[in-house]
């Protein structure tokens, strides 16, 4: 049996579950869903290449939201680089997910551990829209860093 946060909606796409609904078409395209899941999944095995892969060539990333945006392929590489520096370990996993035409909204947590042997978990929502060819063409990640830093800090002193 599939469970994760996209269960229900592969429940709804087979066949005779809902016979009631008269627009299925609404329902999230499968390659937003892979393009999500691959974006967490690059994250966690530090595959730089893989999570650049799934942008478009224009696209637009506020990570987080409130920071100037990168924009470009030319500017989503430095993204990369702030969002696992810190980091020895980071494995960072979809809780729940939302899909509406060619958008989504990802409640996301992280693990991490650092060199000098501190861990933190953190979370946050990012707001993806992507393109028609399933490729992220803008990304809003609401998360608070700064409180990220402290608590990181605070465990890689508490471990010395």
């Amino acid at each position: 049996m599939r469970r994760g946060p996209f269960a229900l909606r592969h429940f709804l796409r087979q066949p005779g579950v809902v016979e009631t609904m008269e627009n299925m078409d609404n329902l999230a395209d499968p390659r937003f869903e892979q393009t999500v899941t691959a974006y967490y999944d690059a994250l966690s095995a530090g595959d730089q290449q893989a999570w650049l892969a799934l942008f478009a060539a224009d696209a637009t990333s506020h990570d987080p939201v409130g920071t100037p945006p990168a924009v470009g392929s030319k500017e989503l590489p430095e993204i990369w680089n702030v969002k696992t520096a810190p980091f020895e370990k980071l494995t960072a996993s979809v809780e729940s997910a939302f899909f509406a035409d060619t958008g989504a909204a990802v409640k996301w947590k992280a693990v991490a551990t650092s060199a000098g042997g501190g861990g933190v978990t953190f979370e946050g929502i990012s707001v993806f829209e992507f393109t028609e060819e399933g490729h992220i063409q803008t990304v809003m990640a609401y998360w608070d860093p700064a409180a990220m830093l402290i608590a990181l800090a605070d465990s890689e002193a508490a471990a010395e």
